[in-house]
């Protein structure tokens, strides 16, 4: 795979969505999910976007990730649209700028744990590239399994973990590549509240590290611990705080 260069721009800010618009048809009825989002991440930065079911908050992260494209307005990744790259650019936005962690973990119950971190650095290397660097992608994985206290889990499946297990391997998958911003969708929201604080304690130390994250909740104590707030209500940004 040809190697993107997508820092274009010295800009503190990373992520950028402006006028986002997106409906969905269900049967004969359309229903607007967002409309007319604007929103900036900057670097460094940990942004909560705040908001009850319905509000538009995990279309929107989705928007963000490239994972679903809006009807109108554009995503800039360091200045630049993502309707201006070319495909295999936007794969690689995907891929490496960008980390992912959902709320239902989305592992593949096939795989073991160590697999599971290390399809992430698989995505877009043909079978002879990923055999010349599936030494060092393993040993990322390691490192960062390791670090979220998961060593002695490399060769289990996901039905042998607990809730919160499944999410650290789910959280190293995300940062396996070295993304520049991590999407997090309600990354606690199936985990008991002592379990969840410990996911958002190993969040917050990458943080401090310097990783920028966008995170959704309905949560507003979960909320407090970002650096800003943004609360959604029926599909539009209605309010901005520094979080305290």
């Amino acid at each position: 795979m040809t190697e993107v260069n997508l820092d274009t721009n010295a800009s503190t800010t990373v992520l950028q969505a402006t006028g986002l618009h997106r409906t969905y048809r269900m049967g004969r009825v359309e229903v607007p999910v967002l409309r007319g989002v604007d929103l900036q991440v900057q670097e460094g930065e940990w942004l909560c976007v705040l908001g009850s079911s319905g509000s538009g908050k995990s279309t929107l992260l989705h928007q963000l990730g490239d994972l679903d494209r809006p009807d109108r307005g554009d995503i800039a990744w360091r200045g630049r649209t993502l309707t201006e790259m070319r495909r295999r650019e936007r794969e690689t936005y995907r891929n490496r700028a960008i980390g992912f962690v959902f709320q239902s973990y989305h592992l593949m119950p096939e795989l073991n744990v160590l697999e599971n971190v290390m399809v992430a650095s698989m995505v877009g290397h043909d079978p002879f590239a990923w055999r010349s660097m599936r030494a060092e992608a393993s040993a990322r994985a390691e490192e960062l399994l390791d670090a979220f206290g998961l060593g002695h889990r490399f060769e289990h499946r996901p039905a042998e973990l607990s809730g919160g297990e499944r999410q650290r391997v789910a959280m190293a998958r995300a940062l396996v590549n070295g993304p520049d911003v991590v999407l997090a969708d309600e990354p606690t929201g199936n985990l008991d509240t002592k379990t969840g604080d410990g996911i958002l304690d190993v969040l917050a130390e990458r943080h401090r590290l310097g990783l920028s994250m966008v995170m959704v909740t309905h949560d507003p104590t979960i909320a407090a611990r970002a650096d800003r707030v943004v609360k959604m209500v029926d599909g539009v940004v209605v309010e901005e705080t520094a979080s305290t």
